[in-house]
């Protein structure tokens, strides 16, 4: 593109993308409010979104047998366009989130729950593992055009949302030749969204015949904010020399960059494993975001930077931007077409996943966390069948004001759960190769998070 005219499609075909993925939001939004099924639903906004582009994509691909996304009007490869918004908006969301300014000490028994919190979502991911990996390994004894270490998305797809499940499903059908591996994944992922929305339905109809107060769809409610919610104290000004907003993407860009480096250095050390590798963005991301999070830290500290650079408030705001983008493109990135051989075995997945994962996460809410057994039950579950941003949806409807310190839990249970659930990282890159040894591995640590998660009961002392 050394010579081009600004009128070429080639200049404005990204940009007509990201125009159309956000105004498919802003219309799935409207269709929520306006269509009372849609709304009692709690499909979040950026799934109904990302399945009205779906739904636009079959109709144009049925009728002229070419790809929308891949017309001169998107630049001639905006299919391939959103699966790269959807890898980088996974962690770019994490690296938001993880900025965010953190002031609370916890006692005991708090550190407790949230270590818990952490060790049940890497436990349920492993039983979603087991469940995949036995699903697919029956389906490819049956028929030997299965994938056999396909199941082993499920988790991510699930547990881990949009992001990752494309991830894995790209490793596996550039490294593994699983063809259709990227749009097995987002269907998996798409499948989790409304698992979430259908299974918090349920529980919320059980919940209001029991006599439980809570909505169901309920209005969005408008409030005015405190100026401390918005301006926190000791922070930059919202509109000085450089705009607020912009220190904080800054911010987000060198913690990206960072892991980038990282990725890059290692990748040239070990080439053979650089695919899996960059498929750890997020992970590496959150860590560079440690880093500079403890920098800033230090450097006020020493007196070096006077006022508080990162705004916890716009760093919230910034990481439910990326993670809507993230699915809207992730959802609207699948191609029908290539899934003809795994319909079965994906609708099997999708409710196995469901059904499991609605009973595990019940279980643990109820015995691990009594007080407010129903409130981490609707976040923990809405997580991993989606992602943190669907918890809350959930939890809003039974806990609008947050009494409970459920969304806390969902915050910081992610750094005890990044370290244990790193081996099954490791052990999805290798599931192809050895799918049988990975399940059996894949239980047997099942086994032992579950010895680690209900230690208590397991060795509780004799009075």
């Amino acid at each position: 593109m050394e010579n081009f005219s600004f009128w070429d499609l080639e200049v404005w075909g990204t940009v007509n993308l990201l125009a159309v993925l956000l105004g498919s939001l802003l219309l799935a939004n409207s269709l929520k409010k306006a269509i009372p099924i849609l709304k009692k639903s709690l499909i979040p906004s950026s799934v109904l979104g990302g399945l009205l582009l779906l739904l636009a994509s079959v109709i144009y691909e049925s009728c002229t047998g070419s790809s929308l996304f891949n017309t001169p009007f998107f630049g001639g490869n905006g299919a391939g366009v959103l699966e790269i918004l959807t890898y980088h908006g996974l962690a770019l969301g994490f690296i938001a989130t993880t900025l965010k300014p953190s002031e609370h000490k916890f006692g005991k028994k708090r550190s407790r729950e949230i270590f818990d919190t952490g060790v049940a979502t890497v436990s349920t991911y492993l039983m979603q593992g087991v469940l995949g990996m036995s699903i697919t390994l029956i389906a490819a004894a049956l028929c030997k055009s299965i994938f056999p270490a396909a199941g082993i998305i499920l988790p991510f797809g699930y547990g881990q949302g949009t992001g990752q499940a494309l991830n894995y499903g790209i490793i596996y059908e550039q490294d593994f030749g699983f063809t259709g591996g990227r749009s097995f994944g987002l269907t998996i992922a798409a499948l989790g969204f409304l698992s979430a929305a259908i299974g918090g339905v349920i529980r919320l109809n059980i919940l209001r015949r029991q006599g439980r107060d809570c909505g169901l769809g309920h209005e969005e409610i408008t409030k005015a904010m405190q100026l401390q919610e918005i301006q926190g104290r000791d922070e930059i000004p919202m509109n000085g020399s450089i705009d607020k907003l912009t220190t904080q993407l800054v911010l987000i860009g060198l913690a990206y960059l960072m892991a980038f480096g990282i990725m890059s250095l290692l990748g040239n050390l070990v080439g053979s494993l650089k695919s899996v590798l960059f498929g750890f963005n997020f992970l590496l991301g959150v860590l560079a975001a440690v880093i500079i999070k403890a920098l800033n830290r230090l450097l006020m500290r020493k007196g070096i930077v006077r006022h508080q650079h990162i705004s916890s408030f716009l760093m919230t705001r910034l990481s439910g931007f990326f993670f809507d983008v993230m699915i809207v493109a992730g959802v609207a990135a699948i191609r029908i077409g290539v899934l003809k051989d795994y319909w079965l075995v994906i609708l099997i997945l999708g409710l196995t996943g469901a059904v499991f994962t609605y009973l595990y996460t019940k279980f643990i809410a109820k015995k691990l966390f009594p007080d407010y057994a129903e409130e981490q039950f609707m976040v923990t579950y809405g997580m991993l069948t989606g992602t943190a941003s669907t918890g809350i949806i959930l939890l809003r409807e039974i806990d609008p004001d947050f009494n409970t310190p459920v969304a806390e839990n969902l915050v910081y249970q992610n750094f005890p759960a990044m370290v244990f659930g790193f081996p099954l990282m490791l052990l999805a890159a290798i599931a192809p190769e050895q799918p049988v040894t990975v399940l059996l591995i894949l239980a047997a640590f099942f086994v032992v998070m579950n010895l680690i998660l209900f230690r208590r009961s397991i060795f509780r002392r004799k009075g």
